[in-house]
Formats: C-alpha cells, sequence, structure tokens
C-alpha cells in the first residue's frame, strides 16, 4: 500500500509539474506575443510577412532556368566560394529556400519563427539572431570542408563543399530556440535540439550539420541574454582607467545678491 501511494504521489507531482511548465510556456511563448499582436497590429510583425514574401519570390523566380542561375548568384552559398563571396550572399540566402523540401510547410514555420521572435525580442534582435545562427552554420561549414575527412567525423569531404547551403531554415533553427532559453521554454527547446539531433542521426548531411551548429549558437546567445557589458565598459574594466565623464553644459549665470560701493576716501 505504501509503495502504491508514493507511486501516485510522485505521478501527482509529476502531473503538476508537466502542468504547470506547459502553462507558463504558453503564457511565455504563445500569449504574450498574441497580446504585443492586439495592442500594435500588424506593424508588429513586419519582418514574418518579409521573410515569407521573399521566400515565396524567390522560390517562384527559381522555377525558370534563368531565374535559378539569377537566385544562385544572389543568394546561393556553398563552402567552396570565397569567404568575401559567401559573405555578401549570406543575408539574401536567407530568403532561398531548399528546392528539395517543401516550400510551403517551411514558409508557415519561418513565418512562426519570425513573428514570435519579433514581437518577443523586436526586430533589430531577431535579425541578428537569424544572421549569426545562419553565419555560424555557414562558417562551420567551410572549416569541415576545409579539415577535409577524418577528425574524429568532424571534417568533410571536398565533394560536400558545393552542397547549397541550408538557406532559412537555419535561422528558423535559430530563433527558435533563442526564443526557448531566454523564455525557459524546455518542451519549445526539446523539440526544437531533439528534432535536429534525430534529424542529423537520421540523414547524416549538411543540412543535419549546420542545424546543430544554429542550436548551439542560439543557446550562446541565449545564455549571454541580459549579461553582457557594452563595449566601452569592458575596456575601461580591462585597462583599469576610470571613465571619461560626459560632456556637460556650460554653466548657468545665476544673479546673486546686489553689491553696494564701498566708499573710498580721497585726499583733498
Amino acid at each position: 500500500m505504501r509503495g502504491n501511494g508514493s507511486w501516485g504521489t510522485a505521478a501527482a507531482r509529476a502531473v503538476r509539474f508537466v502542468r504547470r511548465t506547459l502553462r507558463e510556456e504558453w503564457q511565455n511563448i504563445v500569449m504574450e506575443p498574441v497580446r504585443q499582436l492586439v495592442r500594435r497590429g500588424l506593424s508588429g510583425i513586419v519582418l514574418a510577412f518579409v521573410a515569407a514574401f521573399g521566400v515565396i519570390f524567390f522560390h517562384a523566380i527559381a522555377q525558370h532556368p534563368f531565374g535559378r542561375r539569377m537566385v544562385w548568384h544572389l543568394g546561393g552559398v556553398t563552402a567552396d566560394l570565397p569567404l568575401w563571396l559567401s559573405l555578401l550572399r549570406t543575408p539574401v540566402s536567407l530568403y532561398v529556400p531548399a528546392l528539395d523540401l517543401p516550400v510551403w510547410a517551411g514558409i508557415t514555420q519561418l513565418f512562426l519563427a519570425f513573428a514570435l521572435a519579433e514581437l518577443g525580442l523586436g526586430r533589430a534582435r531577431t535579425l541578428a539572431i537569424a544572421y549569426v545562427t545562419t553565419l555560424a552554420g555557414t562558417m562551420t561549414a567551410r572549416l569541415m570542408v576545409a579539415l577535409g575527412p577524418g577528425w574524429w567525423g568532424f571534417g568533410l569531404p571536398p565533394e560536400v563543399g558545393r552542397v547549397l547551403d541550408t538557406g532559412p531554415s537555419a535561422a528558423v533553427v535559430g530563433l527558435f530556440t533563442y526564443l526557448a532559453v531566454v523564455r525557459r521554454a524546455p518542451v519549445v527547446f526539446t523539440l526544437t535540439g531533439g528534432s535536429m539531433v534525430w534529424e542529423s542521426i537520421a540523414v547524416p548531411n549538411l543540412a543535419g550539420r549546420e542545424h546543430l551548429i544554429a542550436v548551439a549558437a542560439a543557446i550562446v546567445l541565449g545564455l549571454m541574454h541580459g549579461h553582457r557589458l557594452p563595449l566601452p565598459a569592458r575596456l575601461v574594466e580591462r585597462l583599469g582607467t576610470p571613465p571619461t565623464p560626459p560632456w556637460s553644459d556650460p554653466p548657468v549665470y545665476r544673479p546673486g545678491p546686489p553689491r553696494h560701493p564701498v566708499p573710498s576716501f580721497r585726499l583733498p
């Protein structure tokens, strides 16, 4: 009887914990952005519309041979490109979908990720997280190809350098992971990170590795959220010099009490 009672108590605690966790995640991940959307209107999800329409536009152009070449020259990123050209094309690659994946499912995920991030984090931070996580996957892929086969499975053969980059999917994974870390949402984090680990195991390709790198970069950025010091303060602390006082306005003249002339003695 005691064993059954202890198991029942543990099960009840687990159910309450799961229920509380799901309720908190629902409030932080869904309800809070919905309140922001009601307050700000459609202007609060401009980035989500731009990202979705950008993917639709590039996907429609890529259906024709000439358009496919144009999309490649604008946003096609591979590991064998020169570094400067890869960096130049990376912002446009956020809108270039993979041709072998269902585009409408990807657009739905892209719109949802950008909308939740823009409403909860702001436009500037959303763009920064999307770009940094995508760039982290791209640069790591270049490093893997440069190392070559071996290196305990980290390196990749040279022919992988001609494989097209992941496109907007790395940004989607990075945004969901960052939101899960910042909002303390373990269920969303498990679904996002766990699906990427499963993808890399089930289909060991370049995209799976880039997704894992995007998840790792988003975790690091999420842990740094709210704990960073401004760059001038860091330099001041490292150099040990006192900060320069800010510029102040010139002193304001305030009239004092009236002055009376002092009598002077004159000789005759």
